[in-house]
């Protein structure tokens, strides 16, 4: 792996990283070593990055800001390309906004919301990057990223790239076609926004972030939601219905303020973490008869 990270820092590909710990690239603080992880400091050099990986037969996989994701104890396979600070460009054309993948979903949805640009009041609170906002279709309060996308920019596995359009992405439920058929890379997202009051936004966006402190645990290490809404039920509810609040395993505990979130009460494990997943899925089953499945999205080495 050395040789093949010399390779990549002789590219000036971004910063590389050779068996860095995911702990610190996720907002849970859990998850063992990448092989190999990459920081690329632009749209061509995720380009470049995938060409040396593939050109040594290397697995890959990307990550944004490291919310909705549980990565193994002992690490990944391969090279982590992290989708950050040097693919967070932005240009506005009128009510049409290209954003880079990277960029921070709550600060564009701040700074476009203070332009008098609406759409993206939804996403005020949410913890994550574009690129992971629309790869899994990102949403609250009634919206989410199908409503405002035009079209996509998307790295596939063979290096190849191509905008798709929403009709291409096949949004649904917290998914899109980047999960179900071609597995591929978000370094852009150009989304189609509406005028409207600068200080009806703001006041929208801060009554959503509101919500969101008052309601969800984010001063704990957390991922975000750990299952999907199993409509027309809500998995929060039946969890918290269930007496499953403060339900600890290891260090991992089923938050005391909202049900859908597991927090890392101290040093937490990815297995304390799935150990408590599989418990809470038999116990509703068990009371509800209801099937739970996982929003977060769960890798590395098993």
């Amino acid at each position: 792996m050395d040789k093949i990270a010399k390779e990549l820092m002789d590219a000036n590909v971004g910063k590389v990283l050779v068996n860095e710990p995911l702990a610190k690239h996720t907002t849970i603080k859990i998850g063992g070593p990448a092989d190999i992880f990459i920081e690329p400091n632009s749209v061509e050099s995720v380009k470049k990055t995938i060409d040396i990986v593939k050109k040594h037969g290397i697995k890959w996989r990307a990550i944004g800001r490291g919310s909705n994701l549980l990565v193994s104890d002992k690490g990944i396979e391969g090279a982590v390309i992290k989708l950050g600070n040097g693919i967070n460009h932005l240009d506005i054309e009128g009510n049409s906004i290209t954003v880079g993948a990277g960029y921070s979903v709550v600060s564009l949805a701040v700074l476009i919301g203070k332009k008098g640009l609406s759409g993206l009041e939804f996403a005020s609170g949410i913890p994550g990057s574009i690129g992971g906002a629309v790869y899994m279709n990102a949403g609250a309060h009634g919206s989410d990223i199908s409503k405002i996308l035009t079209k996509a920019h998307i790295l596939f596995e063979d290096g190849t790239f191509e905008w798709l359009t929403k009709e291409d992405m096949e949004f649904s439920y917290r998914t899109s076609v980047l999960q179900t058929k071609r597995p591929g890379i978000v370094v852009e997202a150009t989304f189609q926004l509406t005028e409207g009051n600068k200080e009806d936004i703001v006041a929208v966006m801060k009554k959503n972030k509101d919500y969101r402190r008052d309601t969800q645990p984010w001063d704990l290490p957390c991922a975000g939601s750990i299952f999907r809404n199993p409509l027309p039920n809500y998995a929060g509810q039946l969890i918290e219905q269930s007496g499953l609040k403060g339900y600890t395993i290891g260090g991992a505990k089923i938050s005391e303020m909202h049900g859908n979130f597991i927090v890392n009460a101290g040093n937490a494990k990815a297995e304390d973490v799935l150990e408590l997943i599989k418990y809470v899925k038999e116990k509703i089953h068990s009371l509800h008869g209801v099937t739970m499945h996982t929003e977060v999205e769960i890798i590395g080495r098993s």
